[in-house]
């Protein structure tokens, strides 16, 4: 008897593979990975959401830590992710 979890060998695939994570992604939505001093994590969000005053923040912050070019070839946030839920979650919530 075993687990299964899907959303880490999705997360560790896409890892490996810029393409294949960049064909995971629907129309209207942008993969971000959250990385606080222990891990990172991606998450999918609506495009709208990037233009949000409190998102804009977060993406000054990435700008300044990470800059524009980044090996994982997606937008990296500065961020502990129960933040970042809870952002995503009041976004959500307002849309």
């Amino acid at each position: 008897m075993g687990f299964h979890l899907p959303r880490i060998v999705q997360l560790k695939t896409s890892l490996s593979n810029k393409n294949q994570a960049a064909s995971n992604v629907p129309k209207g939505y942008v993969a971000v990975y959250v990385k606080d001093e222990i891990q990172m994590k991606r998450f999918v969000i609506p495009v709208s959401h990037l233009n949000q005053p409190y998102f804009q923040e977060l993406l000054s912050q990435a700008k300044e830590e990470f800059g524009f070019d980044h090996p994982m070839g997606a937008l990296t946030i500065p961020c502990r992710e129960e933040a970042f839920l809870n952002l995503i979650s009041r976004l959500n919530a307002s849309r």
